[in-house]
């Protein structure tokens, strides 16, 4: 049993001063069987504390459904933190941010067309109660005050960048207090007036998020803050990534530097991030700060992190670890003994897509269809991820007008008569394509990707798919037969053999390896999809770059033979992918 407290300005832990250096690492952005690995790498550096949001959609995928285990595993990852003497932060606000699906939040909250989020409404903070009644208890008996390495929980992720609703924070505090959690409590907000107003709490320890000038950002904080640490919760360190955009890259001295000045005002500090990780599957998040201003974050969460996204030590880990060390007055080779070896790493070399199943033709073995007099966005058929087709007759002849989707939520590829006719996308200001109809009518169908669900800003609430309706011309379409495709079980698809088309389909093909390893696909010269490795979801690629290659942990992969299934959306140069032991994080994959 241990005591974590503020004293006057300081942090105590059993009546002894500390300071907490602590980094982020999210266990649900990494695969177990490298849990400790990671941990382990974050001690070597000289760090003593880790940090990790808990998603709530990650954990309970569905109403009452409620998964606490793989990757959802949070209390074998507070294990494995108390196995190497670190001290815990756990943020398991309902909210989180952290460029992941719709902020942490569950999708199927916006299946209620009232729903208010992030606010004292009843049937919001009804759901945080039953979800709390499950997580809490889980993280109660590993705080410090039970012998455990929890030492401080935070109440709401940034509050002040969204909201002023004090009276849902209190709620907030209450709900966990009453639930045991006894540990030290605290907020999180930008330096600034607004946001610091905004997210703090009376009696709670406000603590600041920013990357650089921490005289000034600490400065501000003072101001609200008059007593207790000083805290950096989020030093952002690095950045992430979206698609078309460049890999973004700070250099490690001017992190090493900034993190200098911070221990030198005596703070505390958390990096954000540590080690990314991965945004495995489709929970990717995305910003959008203006009304069409959507940006979808990349599958990679490398975030230019003291680790890579594969875990391997950077540049910026040497810079970090040797300004503790300096600080701390001893080498920094001290530490480094305790580094693990690096992970073994293969080059599978090329490999041959042996068979093909159209989309299409597998539309009814992939979901059970919805009559619909109009196109339901995914919340309204119990869906929260991947994609959703629907389909419509429009009688003929027509001449050529303009198909309009009203709003689209956020990638729709159009067919006539499955002939693929273009590309309607959120992230630009044209939301039409020119069909026309022959005579005897034609079936239009639209494929929608969800790209991620909005993490951040004004623009949160964010259903998926069709949400306003189509129209040809003037005249709105009824009569929709939709298909959510949430492509989570892809067992019951019926394959053939590989043929050259341009419609969205399921490439399928076996890996025969002796020993697994980490690798990685490149997938240059296809287009845009997803890719599962023995049925689990890596991510999303995109020929727009940054990001070239998907990262494969070795734990995904077994020896023998290894099923790999790939869905591309338009096409591609050759039936083909390659694994390699090159992680390409900067480029694009049109080679």
């Amino acid at each position: 049993m241990g005591i974590f407290e503020v004293r006057e300005n300081v942090f105590t832990y059993d009546n002894e001063p500390v300071r907490l250096v602590s980094g982020a690492v999210h266990y649900f952005r990494i695969v177990p069987e490298y849990w400790r690995d990671r941990l382990l790498k974050l001690k070597a550096c000289g760090f003593n504390t880790v940090e990790t949001y808990v998603p709530w959609n990650f954990h309970e995928p569905k109403p009452g459904q409620y998964r606490f285990d793989g990757m959802a595993d949070i209390e074998r990852f507070l294990r494995a933190a108390a196995e190497l003497e670190l001290f815990v932060i756990v943020r398991p606000s309902p909210y989180i941010c952290a460029e992941w699906e719709f902020g942490g939040l569950p999708a199927w909250l916006l299946a209620d067309s009232d729903m208010q989020l992030r606010c004292y409404y009843k049937p919001f903070l009804d759901r945080i109660d039953a979800y709390y009644d499950e997580l809490l208890p889980r993280l109660a008996k590993y705080q410090c005050t039970q012998g455990g390495p929890i030492i401080a929980m935070q109440i709401e992720n940034e509050y002040g960048s969204y909201g002023n609703d004090s009276r849902y924070l209190h709620y907030l505090k209450e709900a966990m207090v009453s639930r045991g959690i006894d540990v030290l409590l605290f907020t999180s907000d930008g330096p600034t007036d607004a946001l610091l107003q905004g997210g703090s709490v009376p009696g709670v320890l406000a603590t600041a998020n920013f990357g650089s000038s921490p005289v000034s950002s600490f400065a501000k904080l003072r101001e609200y803050e008059a007593e207790g640490p000083l805290m950096c919760m989020e030093y952002w360190n690095g950045w992430f990534d979206h698609w078309g955009k460049p890999h973004h890259t700070r250099e490690a001295d001017d992190v090493a530097s900034v993190f200098s000045e911070m221990l030198e005002a005596g703070a505390s500090v958390n990096f954000y991030m540590f080690h990314g990780g991965t945004n495995f599957g489709f929970y990717n998040g995305a910003n959008c700060q203006l009304y069409n201003h959507y940006e979808p974050t990349a599958t990679s969460y490398d975030y230019d992190a003291p680790l890579d996204e594969t875990g391997q030590p950077t540049a910026k880990y040497e810079a970090v670890s040797e300004v503790l060390a300096r600080h701390a007055g001893q080498s920094s080779d001290i530490l480094h003994g305790m580094l693990p070896a690096p992970a073994e790493r293969a080059a599978y070399g090329r490999v041959e897509m042996q068979e093909q199943a159209n989309l299409f033709g597998q539309l009814n073995a992939l979901s059970e269809a919805v009559r619909s007099p109009v196109p339901l966005p995914m919340e309204k058929v119990g869906q929260s991820y991947g994609f959703i087709c629907y389909t419509t007759h429009i009688t003929g002849p027509r001449p050529m007008e303009q198909l309009h989707l009203q709003e689209v939520r956020d990638r729709a590829l159009v067919f006539v008569n499955d002939a693929f006719i273009g590309v309607i996308e959120r992230a630009t200001m044209e939301q039409t394509l020119s069909i026309e109809v022959p005579e005897g009518g034609a079936e239009l169908r639209i494929l929608v990707e969800n790209m991620g669900r909005v993490n951040y800003g004004p623009y949160l609430k964010d259903r998926k798919g069709i949400t306003e309706g189509v129209r040809l011309g003037f005249q709105f379409l009824f009569d929709w037969t939709i298909h959510p495709l949430p492509l989570d079980e892809l067992s019951q698809l019926a394959y053939g053999a590989v043929e050259e088309h341009n419609q969205p389909s399921f490439y399928r093909a076996n890996l025969p390896i002796e020993q697994p390893a980490d690798t990685f696909i490149d997938m240059s010269g296809w287009t845009k999809g997803v890719v599962y490795v023995n049925g689990f979801n890596l991510g999303r690629y995109w020929n727009r770059g940054p990001q070239q290659t998907l990262y494969v942990p070795a734990p995904l992969l077994r020896k023998g033979v290894n099923e790999i299934i790939v869905f591309e959306q338009h096409g591609m140069k050759e039936p083909s992918i390659r694994l390699t032991d090159n992680h390409v994080l900067n480029g694009t994959n049109e080679g």
